[in-house]
């Protein structure tokens, strides 16, 4: 009588050991489900890098971007350029 209450007491602890313990089902559902969030993430950072390098590849060779980049975000006219000023 004794052993079997002994053996049923391990047992249960075992099984919540096993449940909630260190890398028991709790943990291990937990574990992948913080992977797949890295993994999107990882993904979403690899295509920033792919964005950015063509930007830089842009930068380097082409005449006609750099021309654009000055005059949208830099603000920058060529000669011969008419500028208009509003005033608010």
């Amino acid at each position: 009588m004794k052993i079997g209450r002994y053996l049923v007491g391990f047992l249960l602890l075992m099984a919540l050991l096993i449940t909630f313990g260190n890398r028991g089902f709790v943990d291990n559902y937990l574990m992948s489900k913080r992977l797949a969030q890295l993994q999107l993430q990882n993904n979403e950072i690899t295509m920033e890098n792919d964005e950015l390098k063509k930007k830089i590849l842009l930068l380097r060779s082409d005449s006609n971007y750099i021309e654009k980049i000055a005059r949208n975000e830099l603000g920058m006219v060529k000669k011969g350029d008419i500028v208009y000023r509003w005033t608010k």
